[in-house]
Parts: structure tokens; sequence; C-alpha cells
């Protein structure tokens, strides 16, 4: 009975722990593991909020290659296609509400 409650008690804090950090999106994924300063968990989550409240799947990917990469965004914002100009009012306009929700 005890080891029945035990095991019980285990799943129940290990579920949602795990599944919080299967949730993360690829922004907050990439948030997490940049060696920004200002990254934490909390500010990454939050980011990644607002990433999936604006950013289309493919979007996020894109954006999240930019934390590994930020040349990677000065490429996408000098480009003169038109499916870069787009993503980029669409990038921008994250960035601004993440830092309006997120910026503390």
């Amino acid at each position: 009975m005890i080891k029945t409650f035990a095991l019980t008690a285990a799943v129940a804090v290990l579920v949602p722990l795990t599944a919080s950090m299967a949730a993360a999106g690829p922004v907050e994924k990439a948030c997490n593991q940049s060696d920004r300063k200002a990254a934490n968990r909390s500010v990454c989550a939050c980011i990644g909020q607002v990433a999936d409240m604006t950013l289309r799947g493919g979007d996020q990917r894109r954006a999240a290659s930019f934390f590994k990469d930020p040349d990677k965004a000065q490429i996408v914002k000098m480009s003169k296609r038109d499916a870069d100009d787009a993503f980029w009012d669409r990038y921008k306009a994250f960035g601004e509400q993440a830092e309006a929700y997120c910026g503390g």
C-alpha cells in the first residue's frame, strides 16, 4: 500500500514536469540552450509563449535558428526576397510583442 502510494505520488510529480518540457516549442528550446546572459527558464518560457501566439511552426523553427547563428537574422533582414520580407515582418512583430510581454 505504501509503495503504491509512493509510486503514485512520484508519477503525479514527474508527469507534469516532463509534459511541460516536451511542450516547449523551438523558440523556447533555443532560448534555453543559448548562452545569452538574459536567458533563463522563466524568460525563455515567456518568449516561447509569445512565439506560440504569433509565429507558425516554420517561422518558429527559423526564428529559433537565429539563437545559434545571429548572422542568419541579418541575412534574412537584408534579403530582397518577398518571402524573406514577409517573414521578417512577422519576426519583427514577434520580437516587439515578446519585448512588451516578457521584458519586465
